[in-house]
């Protein structure tokens, strides 16, 4: 490759213009392509934990992340009556726990990521009909959009798949890919709750659904309520069906539900990929986030694991291709570092569904909390620690 590199990022979300940040600081050309009719984000809150806001940082907007929500630790887990499965103790003085976590509103984050990949030339109203995933060391890739009734084809070095779950991308250059249902939905909501001080992220398990509590900033909690669904149910009242379900649960999680405003009460069933993808690289393009390995909700990493990957398409693919790196190597590397790590994570994330909000009511829930009763928390701080201790990778030598 000779001159200025291009790539088009395929998704303005949160995978998306990560990757979008870091390519630009590697000193590409880049242009984002969304679906939506403008740049924005509809979800309610996300906890940023030690990794995620390691990849903040690597693109400049970890500061204004810290700002902008709050910082807060991971309590543990009670059951659904308030007591203590297991407890973990406050980080106390330590600088730098491994509990640590950032609760903020998701809108804010993406305008922090949207302001970093502001030197992209950012396109909305983009419905992409067409791939061609090209070759590393021959044609191009190219992509087509439809536009105001106007179909759009554009060339590039790069192509980055960053069209979250449902990824168009995905589903022509890799067409068995099948998500399937969990079988579980989300409730989610940010509420106000004017002179809160509890500053901790609690989880709740019950009887085949977890609830959980996070601070996002003064006087604002971002929750979840992740029950057991068929596939498609909706309710005419989302709201009076959240209060029903959780009605026999702790106070704190009663009055939370009940005192969400309806309007701000969001639902939508969880999807995944199981075993993911068989690579995360095809000819010329790349995928991240979603795109590349819908997990479960039950870790809190699948936005975590997604500006990880931006972070990682310009550290191991733009800097090492602009140093003189061949594309196919710099892709080849990028498959080998995020690959293994997001299936662990996934499989962590299936299996903390398995033995948390998935185990059933009855005395499969009363030995499950027996026995969680008797772990030393020191064993959750160390499976912790081994997801959210990650950095982003030092700088590559050109080829």
């Amino acid at each position: 490759m000779t001159g200025r590199r291009t790539a088009t990022v395929v998704g303005g979300g949160i995978a998306g213009l990560a990757a979008a940040a870091s390519l630009l600081r590697a000193g590409w050309q880049v242009t984002v392509l969304e679906r939506a009719a403008a740049f924005g984000e509809v979800g309610a809150g996300v906890a940023v934990t030690r990794n995620g806001m390691a990849a903040l940082d690597d693109v400049g907007v970890g500061a204004r992340v810290r700002a902008a929500g709050r910082a807060t630790s991971t309590a543990g887990t009670q059951d659904r009556h308030g007591r203590w499965l297991l407890h973990l103790p406050a980080p106390g003085d330590d600088p730098d726990p491994v509990n640590r976590l950032w609760g903020v509103h998701r809108q804010r984050l993406h305008a922090a990521l949207l302001d970093a990949a502001g030197d992209a030339d950012l396109l909305t109203g983009a419905a992409v009909v067409g791939v061609t995933a090209g070759d590393p060391d021959g044609e191009p890739a190219s992509v087509t959009w439809r536009s105001g009734g106007t179909e759009h084809t554009r060339t590039s070095d790069l192509l980055v798949a960053a069209d979250g779950i449902r990824s168009a991308v995905r589903g022509q250059l890799f067409p068995r890919a099948r998500l399937r249902y969990s079988g579980w939905s989300s409730w989610r909501a940010v509420v106000d709750v004017p002179g809160t001080t509890d500053d901790r992220f609690v989880a709740v398990w019950g009887p085949q659904a977890e609830f959980g509590t996070v601070p996002i900033g003064p006087g604002q909690v971002y929750w979840y309520g992740y029950v057991r669904s068929s596939e498609g149910v909706r309710h005419d009242d989302e709201h009076a069906a959240a209060v029903a379900h959780f009605a026999g649960w702790a106070p704190h999680v009663r009055a939370t539900v009940a005192g969400t405003p309806p309007e701000r009460l969001m639902r939508h069933d969880v999807h995944h990929l199981p075993g993911g993808l068989g690579s995360y690289a095809r000819g010329r393009t790349v995928l991240v986030g979603d795109a590349a390995h819908a997990m479960l909700p039950t870790m809190g990493q699948g936005a975590n694991t997604s500006l990880e990957d931006g972070v990682c398409v310009g550290r191991l693919v733009g800097g090492p291709v602009a140093a003189g790196t061949p594309l196919a190597d710099a892709l080849a590397a990028y498959d080998a570092a995020r690959r293994p790590r997001c299936r662990r994570i996934a499989r962590g994330s299936l299996v903390t569904a398995r033995i948390g909000a998935h185990v059933p009511g009855g005395w499969p829930q009363a030995a499950r909390n027996a026995v969680f009763r008797l772990l030393p928390a020191g064993l959750l701080v160390d499976a912790g620690a081994r997801v959210v201790r990650w950095a982003p990778p030092a700088a590559v030598a050109g080829g």
